[in-house]
């Protein structure tokens, strides 16, 4: 497992940098005390699959915790899981012209410039400690996130692009996160096939059955393709992660099938991914209406 600890000042873009990371393939988790470290790391390694990436953001906002760069560098020097450091700097001129337009509070001191120097020098030795230093004050979110795709991508710590194919079910609503949404209710549904109801798109028999209808066959062709294309220029313009979701009464039969096929398709194009929402609920919700 990698570990990657984002610190640095208060309002240097921190939040920005991990939605970036999240984008990239890491487990994120903001504002961890850092007595935490050891727990969370066991809890990824005991997943299964256990967590191949993480980042967790460590700041002053643990003060409350009694943050200490003295009880950070112990519970890291107690990993043993290789991690490194990403600190972001920015001047004092610019933090505070942040606070002074957003009017928030520096977790530090009411006086916005008082915060910034008390935690400068809090901060200090985790700075010389630091692997990766960035200084965003002249930076734009768009060239935060380049910079960061540049150096973590160039160690390997993950991908540029991240395609997240997905089913679901319409009854239980379109997922949040979805960029591209198909309705796969336009074919004939395996639910009312007595020899089908209880098998899923993942299963022979329902797939053969979902991709024996020429137009979804057709649709497959050009969504593979329309894809191939798109992918690049969601690139270009800065965009790191897709997500195709498709969707059918349930979420068990239809989308689960398509999700399928287009994932067997595209998973040689990068990090590729696919979920089944709702698979697994409507299972349930089957056998509970026919008693099974």
């Amino acid at each position: 497992m990698n570990i990657l600890i984002v610190t640095g000042l208060s309002g240097a873009g921190k939040s920005g940098a991990l939605r970036v990371l999240e984008d990239m393939g890491y487990l994120c988790v903001d504002n961890l005390p850092s007595g935490l470290v050891g727990n969370f790391v066991e809890l990824c390694r005991s997943n299964d699959p256990p967590v191949e990436r993480a980042a967790l953001v460590i700041d002053s906002r643990a003060s409350v915790f009694r943050f200490s760069t003295e009880r950070l560098f112990q519970a890291l020097d107690m990993l043993s899981d290789p991690h490194e450091i990403l600190y972001l700097d920015c001047s004092n001129e610019v933090l505070q012209r942040r606070y002074n337009e957003t009017r928030r509070r520096h977790p530090m001191h009411d006086d916005a410039l008082a915060g910034i120097l008390i935690e400068r020098e809090l901060l200090e030795p985790v700075k010389e400690r630091a692997n990766y230093i960035i200084d965003t004050s002249d930076m734009t979110p768009r060239e935060l996130q380049r910079i960061l795709e540049k150096t973590l991508s160039a160690k390997g710590a993950g991908k540029s692009f991240r395609l997240v194919i997905t089913s679901f079910g319409f009854k239980r609503g379109i997922p949040l996160n979805s960029d591209i949404v198909f309705d796969m209710r336009y074919t004939a549904n395996p639910y009312y096939e007595d020899t089908l109801r209880n098998l899923s798109g993942r299963d022979k028999p329902v797939f053969d059955y979902v991709m024996s209808d020429p137009l979804v066959r057709k649709h497959l062709d050009t969504l593979t393709e329309m894809l191939k294309e798109l992918i690049p220029a969601y690139e270009k313009e800065g965009k790191r992660r897709l997500m195709v979701s498709f969707g059918c009464t349930g979420g068990r039969h239809r989308s689960v099938a398509m999700a399928e096929a287009l994932y067997e398709r595209l998973r040689d194009m990068g990090e590729v991914t696919i979920e089944h929402r709702d698979l697994a609920i409507e299972a349930e919700s089957i056998s509970e209406r026919f008693e099974l």
